[in-house]
């Protein structure tokens, strides 16, 4: 489109780069104090398989698909992305630089489903060792220097039943306090680091009093979670509300936190099509004093159903629920949501045994000490060290297909890359539209209505190219 194609030519001659954030209290801020709202997408294209060392690819290798998705997901107004399963040893620059440019902040696990690369539920001394943490310690090495770059998940679900909560918490803890003593020694600048835990409300309280107390009520106990996400699926259908959801009990359970939480993934998919509404809670009054955001569940369609988009070997086909999201996160007053700031201090709980309830979750904060070699490993560095950089992209346009919900092909689309923001608008073009029905009526040219701050900035200047 001709807006959109302005919008182009107006960045193009700007450096594209986010500022580096840092924790204070329970917000991610820049230097200025500037607050940071995650607009989040789940991106791990072809799923679990789309990670396969003997490859030499995973989802962030593919430039010209991650041309595609930043340039889409801008549409959305998404200012992060979650990876879940990376190799540490091939290049991601050019992608980085992408989501960078595009106003995208990457959120990545340090694990991954292949044996010897992640904690196991059950007797998790066995996976604790040397060259498990030193594979950890390359995916720090290979992303620390993006500088959108916004943390590291130190686990995802390794709690998810009583059972599983019997031995690994302490060694949860472990792996947060080895990554962050390695990001001390080694690293520029102190990337957070925290845990992804499953809602399961019968262990979720004890996983939050667990890994966010710090041992002898020290703010700095490298053991302690810097964050604490969830991954919750409770808003389901259209008739789901902040309380039937039970959204509310996470408010009112977390509303002390003195460390950022927010949700590591959402987006239930038990009925067929899914309206978003939990968005108007997760960036509205009910949750965005306790909350920062969260990452929808998921970028492309896999099996289990989840996708925005569906890729295919000729073209990507955006689908309806990507285009009922657009609705949804359009109706937000960005500029309101995205000039929080910290809402005050809240003191570290010490840990104790009392604070956990469950019969059966262990209660005792000892951690395991470090596996032979990893001490070596953790003050002097690993070798080789995978680095990365933000490099020159020669063209933002988009050159795989793209095709709207309804098999119209979408032209012109391309990366608008911005200046060190920390929210973007959006691609003016057009997705298709969503049965509005149930989730109300869309503009009339489909784009999405939200417009912050560097958009009223751009679109005066965009205006005067059609004086």
């Amino acid at each position: 489109m001709l807006i959109q194609s302005a919008l182009v030519a107006l960045c193009a001659t700007a450096v594209a780069a986010l500022k580096p954030l840092k924790i204070d209290g329970r917000r991610f801020v820049d230097d200025d104090g500037n607050a940071l709202q995650i607009v989040g997408m789940a991106y791990q294209p072809g799923g679990s398989a789309g990670y396969n060392p003997k490859s030499g690819e995973d989802p962030l290798s593919h430039k010209e698909q991650c041309l595609r998705d930043a340039a889409l997901m801008q549409v959305l107004g998404v200012n992060a992305i979650r990876v879940y399963n990376l190799d540490p040893d091939i290049n991601h620059d050019e992608c980085a630089s992408i989501f960078n440019a595009a106003g995208m902040y990457m959120m990545i696990d340090v694990n991954s489903p292949l044996p010897g690369e992640a904690i196991t539920s059950f007797e998790p001394w066995t996976s604790y060792f040397a060259e498990y943490l030193n594979r950890t310690f390359a995916i720090v090495e290979a992303f620390s220097n993006y500088p959108n770059t916004l943390l590291f998940f130190s686990g995802n679900e390794i709690i998810n039943d009583l059972p599983s909560a019997e031995f690994v918490p302490p060694y949860m803890r472990a792996i947060t306090r080895d990554l962050k003593n390695y990001i001390k020694n080694n690293i520029d600048r102190q990337i957070p680091v925290g845990y992804s835990a499953a809602d399961v409300r019968d262990v979720l309280w004890d996983t939050y009093n667990y890994v966010a107390c710090a041992l002898d009520g020290e703010e700095d106990d490298m053991s302690r979670a810097d964050f604490f996400a969830l991954n919750s699926y409770s808003w389901c259908g259209d008739k789901a509300t902040f309380e039937s959801s039970t959204f509310v009990d996470l408010v009112e359970g977390l509303k002390d936190t003195p460390i950022p939480v927010f949700f590591s993934e959402y987006g239930c998919n038990e009925t067929p099509d899914r309206y978003w509404h939990e968005t108007q809670s997760i960036y509205g009054e009910d949750m965005y004093n306790v909350f920062s955001g969260g990452v929808v569940y998921e970028w492309t369609q896999e099996k289990n159903d989840y996708g925005l988009v569906e890729v295919g070997k000729e073209e990507t086909q955006i689908l309806d629920d990507y285009n009922r999201l657009k609705e949804q996160l359009g109706k937000i007053e960005w500029e309101d949501v995205q000039s929080l700031k910290t809402n005050g201090d809240h003191d570290f709980v010490e840990c104790a045994p009392k604070l956990i309830k469950a019969k059966g979750f262990m209660n005792n904060f000892t951690l395991p000490d470090l596996p032979p070699g990893a001490s070596k490993l953790i003050n002097n560095g690993i070798k080789p060290k995978p680095s990365g950089k933000i490099v020159d992209i020669d063209s933002w346009d988009v050159s795989l297909a793209v095709v709207d919900s309804k098999g119209n092909a979408i032209k012109d689309l391309a990366v608008v890359p911005l200046e060190e923001v920390n929210w973007n608008g959006k691609n003016d073009i057009e997705t298709g539209s969503a049965d509005s029905s149930q989730s109300g009526d869309d503009d009339e040219d489909g784009a999405i209505m939200s417009m912050p701050v560097i958009w009223a900035a751009i679109l005066p200047a965009v205006a005067m190219l059609f004086a």
